[in-house]
């Protein structure tokens, strides 16, 4: 019983360590009401904070109405980069869409959340 909870602690342990070394400046953004139709971006800022470059492996929406646009360079050690995450408002009604970020260095990947709802445009 005592090895398992020292190999739980050990995964959870080493696992909190190494997200330690990107630190996003903020993981979720609502848009609140956006016009239907007209496309919505925000841009994510993250820093290295590891001590050596990283690079994004990876970042994925959940559909394919939500599409994230990021630098395949390497991000050097405290320096800070972007995702830029636009989703198309072409569904009227809340939404919420996650973008799942992987570095290089790291097992597990960032989530980014966005949310927000799409209303008809008004009519002139």
């Amino acid at each position: 019983m005592k090895s398992i909870l020292l190999a739980v602690c050990l995964v959870v342990g080493i696992s909190s360590f190494a997200q330690a070394d990107i630190s996003f400046k903020e993981k979720k953004h609502s848009f609140g009401k956006i016009k239907k139709d007209v496309p919505a971006t925000f841009v994510f800022t993250f820093t290295n904070k590891a001590k050596k470059p990283v690079v994004i492996e990876f970042a994925n929406a959940e559909c394919g109405c939500t599409k994230p646009e990021y630098s395949q360079a390497p991000i050097a050690v405290g320096k800070s980069s972007t995702i830029k995450v636009t989703y198309n408002a072409a569904t009227l009604g809340a939404f919420k869409k996650n973008v799942d970020v992987k570095f290089a260095h790291s097992n597990q990947p960032y989530t980014l959340t966005i949310d927000g709802e799409v209303i008809e445009a008004k009519k002139k």
